[in-house]
């Protein structure tokens, strides 16, 4: 079982998933890529997770526009146009007659192609595009949705946009990955990162979100990634009324805040009932509890 908030159950099915490689639905045990493909062999390729719901793909429209973005800002041609890549991810669900299943979680994966050789320079790219499509029956768990998780800060910041931007969803996650063995090793279910500057600015996998004497509180987004659930609750705040702001906060703010919640593609929203030690909730409070309501019906919306 994975742990943290993408805590979930294994699904025996999930072993005779077809996966989609550059087009060819292929079984989980045969699907593979060349040692030569770019993201292997340099993380140059940008993903998106996906959930279907009611039988459609929640917020496709947005997370289309983050990868193609994405890929143009690095200068790499998909390929396919955003038609062609909806219609691979329809065949991909159809050829896995999951069109009518809940809790699919699908990774789109998209690397600029084979090199013929180990080296960075992409002009020694020799293919198009690899373009992997991974569904998978993958629900949370109900213990994470409502006791929510634990959180460590880690000494590993989020860069400077010259570095590394933080608005790319690209194949480079060593980052988050350095940040997520910190706090699992520090006994804690997902790292909560600073800015350069010391301020909060995100978890390694999830967005962060404070609430203070009614309030709801994420970082300014200088420093993290155009999360596609963070600014739907930022949406759904701001259609219930409910005041939120996006701007600096330290971790004093935090060890002073009623309640904090997470949120994700995956999960959702997930309470976070601890950071660094600091209790914060037993369980998800009212605020969270609420967002959880309202972020569900804004999912049921959209797919309608």
């Amino acid at each position: 079982m994975a742990k943290g908030t993408h805590d979930f159950a294994p699904d025996p099915r999930n072993e005779s998933i077809l996966i989609s490689v550059n087009g060819k639905l292929v079984p989980r045990a045969e699907a593979s890529v060349s040692v030569f493909d770019s993201g292997f062999m340099l993380g140059d390729g940008v993903w998106e997770g996906l959930r279907l719901h009611r039988g459609k793909f929640a917020f496709l429209e947005a997370h289309l526009d983050r990868l193609y973005e994405g890929a143009k800002a690095i200068a790499m041609d998909i390929g396919l146009t955003r038609e062609e890549l909806m219609r691979r991810l329809d065949q991909t669900i159809d050829g896995n007659s999951m069109r009518d299943e809940e809790g699919v979680h699908i990774r789109v994966m998209v690397t600029r192609g084979i090199r013929s050789t180990p080296y960075q320079d992409p002009r020694v790219v020799i293919s198009s595009a690899t373009i992997v499509i991974i569904p998978e029956y993958k629900t949370p768990l109900p213990s994470t949705i409502e006791t929510g998780i634990r959180l460590f800060t880690v000494h590993v910041r989020r860069g400077d946009p010259a570095v590394q931007d933080q608005k790319l969803n690209s194949h480079s996650k060593l980052n988050c990955i350095t940040a997520c063995i910190q706090a699992t090793e520090a006994g804690a279910d997902e790292a909560l990162m600073l800015d350069p500057h010391g301020f909060v600015a995100t978890c390694n996998s999830t967005h962060f979100f404070i609430v203070r004497k009614g309030e709801v509180w994420t970082s300014s987004g200088d420093y993290c990634l155009g999360g596609i659930t963070r600014s739907n609750v930022i949406r759904v705040c701001r259609e219930a009324g409910i005041p939120v702001f996006e701007k600096n906060f330290s971790l004093t703010d935090v060890y002073g805040a009623e309640e904090a919640f997470v949120t994700g593609t995956f999960a959702g929203v997930v309470p976070v009932t601890e950071v660094d030690g600091r209790h914060l909730t037993d369980g998800r409070g009212p605020m969270v509890e609420r967002l959880q309501g309202l972020y569900r019906n804004l999912m049921d919306r959209d797919v309608s």
